[in-house]
Parts: C-alpha cells; structure tokens; sequence
C-alpha cells in the first residue's frame, strides 16, 4: 500500500515504514503528525484517486529529527565579462517516519459531496438577479462639450 501526498508544499510517495526527508516541520522531535492532503491511494492494485484529495484519507508519521541538508553550491558567471558570484546554502530538513496510511473515506466520500455540491452552485446562481448594463456614453456628444467650453 502506498499513497502520493502533500507534505509542506511537496508531493511524496510514502508508505509504511519509509523515512522521509521533508522541508523543516513546526512539530517537536518524537511528536506524531498527520497528513491529510492525500493525493492518490493505491490499496493493492485498486487506486482511488483525489479531485484534488481524497476525503476522509490521512497519512499518520512521526518526526525523528530535525537536521541541515548537504551544502548546496549556486555559482553564477557570465562569460568574457569577469563576473562571478559564488554563494551556497544549506537547506533545513526534518526526517520523518510514516508509520500508516489510513484510507476511510475512499471514493464514497468524493462521489457524495460532488452531488450534494453541484445543486446549490445552480440555486445560488438562479436566484442572483443579474442587474442591468448601463448605457455607453456616445463620444460624438463629450468631443462637441469639449469644443463648446474651448470657445
């Protein structure tokens, strides 16, 4: 079983038991957090898909630590003009565990609240009178008050 979701902005195919390195978390070492932007399921072959997440699906991790990743270089040149920037930084990384991919909720949940959604966008829609256009100004009429008051 494994599952595609959205973890601080990034998309990851996680299942049990897999460490993950995601971008620094607000959560305390050992503390236990859950994801519930859940993208994509797979449950042995039967896949359900999120329009744009699934309902009811969660993903439950646990923060190991929070660390630095490796030094990354960004070195910027322009040829034949003797200019060279050089700067580097090292990026703040949290290491999570994925402990389970809980799947209630499936595709049930989805289909549900898109028919009970669709209804009122039409209700609201009818009963919004649309107010009349007003009428465009003829230039003709600005251009001869310009030259009258020009006189």
């Amino acid at each position: 079983m494994y599952a595609i979701v959205e973890i601080a902005g990034q998309q990851f195919k996680v299942s049990k038991d897999l460490k993950v390195y995601v971008h620094r978390l607000a959560n305390e070492e050992g503390s236990k957090v859950s994801f519930d932007k859940v993208l994509l399921l797979d449950d042995n072959g039967s896949i359900t898909l999120g329009a744009p997440a699934i309902e009811g699906a969660s993903v439950e991790a646990k923060v190991l630590q929070h660390l630095k990743g490796d030094k990354v270089i960004v070195f910027k040149k322009k040829r034949r003009k003797g200019y060279k920037k050089r700067n580097g930084h090292r990026q703040y990384l949290t290491q999570i565990v994925i402990e389970g991919i809980s799947a209630t909720g499936g595709k049930k949940a989805a289909k549900a609240e898109k028919a009970v959604a669709e209804p009122k966008a039409e209700k609201e829609a009818a009963a919004e009178p649309k107010a009349p256009k007003a009428p465009k100004a003829k230039k003709a009429e600005t251009t001869e008050t310009a030259t009258e008051e020009n006189n």
